[in-house]
């Protein structure tokens, strides 16, 4: 699938609000990508593509993952929230003509994140958290940060994520304290190797 066609197909199945929103999740990861030298036409595909399904209804999403069950993993054991990033990997892996494994992985945990993420699940994680419609208290501080280090400034998302999710009483999906656990991990392991 060209970026062109993700736009189209993009615009025609999302609200204005939504749409609008993707738009500035593009633009936050193509300029991401180019500071930290991953491609940025596949950015580019993965966050237009990265909230394609979130609009549908939630017993179509888990349908979608119940018929793929051998792509979707344990998705359907996850939270309902982050059904439409596995969902939207899986159309676009068997329905859309995407075969990138990278750009696929990226729009599959962009809200869940993972341990071991790749450099573009973490652009599209964080492009996603600091568009520029966001407007929660911590939004300037991770924009700051991801000007400067994108291992910290995923890093500081996660927790703020998580600890979000904790504050509302959310189910948190055990990818994301995953995430948070290798990513810790790295940090620490960053510091040692400075110090």
């Amino acid at each position: 699938m060209e970026y062109s066609e993700a736009e189209r197909m993009v615009r025609a199945a999302l609200s204005k609000k939504r749409y609008a929103h993707t738009c500035n999740v593009k633009e936050a990861a193509v300029k991401l990508a180019r500071s930290y030298g991953a491609d940025p036409e596949k950015a580019a595909l993965a966050a237009m593509l990265h909230d394609a399904v979130k609009e549908r209804p939630k017993a179509e999403l888990l349908q979608i993952l119940r018929g793929n069950a051998i792509i979707a993993g344990n998705a359907a054991g996850s939270p309902a929230p982050v059904w439409h990033g596995p969902c939207a990997a899986i159309l676009a892996k068997t329905q859309w003509g995407v075969d990138d494994p990278e750009v696929l992985d990226a729009i599959r945990y962009h809200t869940t994140g993972r341990a071991g993420m790749t450099k573009m699940d973490k652009i599209l994680y964080l492009a996603d958290m600091i568009s520029a419609e966001r407007d929660y208290p911590e939004v300037g501080e991770l924009r700051a940060l991801a000007v400067e280090n994108l291992d910290a400034a995923v890093l500081q998302a996660v927790r703020y994520n998580i600890r979000w999710m904790e504050e509302c009483g959310k189910t948190i999906d055990p990818l994301s304290r995953e995430a948070l656990e290798d990513l810790e991990r790295s940090a620490q392991a960053q510091k040692n190797t400075e110090d």
